[in-house]
């Protein structure tokens, strides 16, 4: 039994770094854009002094993949460009995120039942963590799918799971 044994709460220390490096990452995310088609330019709106995404510490935008952590993805998506996107989203640096903007990115759009060369829907390239819907979307929709992603981010944890070890039992036997 070491000194330091029964002097703290039980996992005070691991949740204090948890807020301390999850608030930074929530104030300083690095988007990437993809932007595709018409729903590029309502992303572009969000960076302007209307919307000013800066004030939720995402204003950043990043050409390289290297340097960011979300990906907004904004338009339809093509098969030509699908290896592409996959290929950037490689790139990126763990913890990435992605959001889909639009109904094009979403499910297909209004090319869904026609078009032979679109992808119906960016989640069958690369996992997506936010929907924002509509066609094009508002600025203030990308802003809220941007509020739930720094949500989701305060409520990480580093800490292990208690129940990996039963489970990693039980799957070896």
């Amino acid at each position: 039994m070491s000194w330091i044994d029964n002097r703290f709460e039980e996992g005070l220390i691991v949740t204090s770094l948890d807020w301390a490096i999850n608030w930074g990452r929530t104030s300083s995310i690095w988007p990437m854009t993809f932007g595709l088609a018409c729903c590029a330019i309502e992303m572009m709106a969000v960076g302007a002094s209307r919307f000013d995404i800066d004030r939720f510490g995402a204003g950043a935008f990043r050409a390289t993949p290297r340097q960011s952590d979300l990906m907004i993805v904004a338009g339809t998506v093509t098969y030509k460009m699908a290896s592409r996107l996959k290929r950037l989203y490689n790139q990126m640096p763990d913890p990435k995120y992605v959001i889909a903007m639009g109904a094009c990115t979403v499910g297909g759009g209004p090319y869904f039942k026609h078009g032979y060369h679109v992808v119906k829907g960016v989640d069958l390239v690369v996992p997506v963590d936010f929907y924002v819907p509509g066609c094009p979307p508002r600025p203030e929709a990308l802003l809220e799918g941007l509020m739930r992603l720094q949500d989701k981010i305060l409520h990480q944890t580093r800490a292990k799971d208690p129940m990996s070890r039963v489970r990693a039992e039980v799957l070896a036997k």
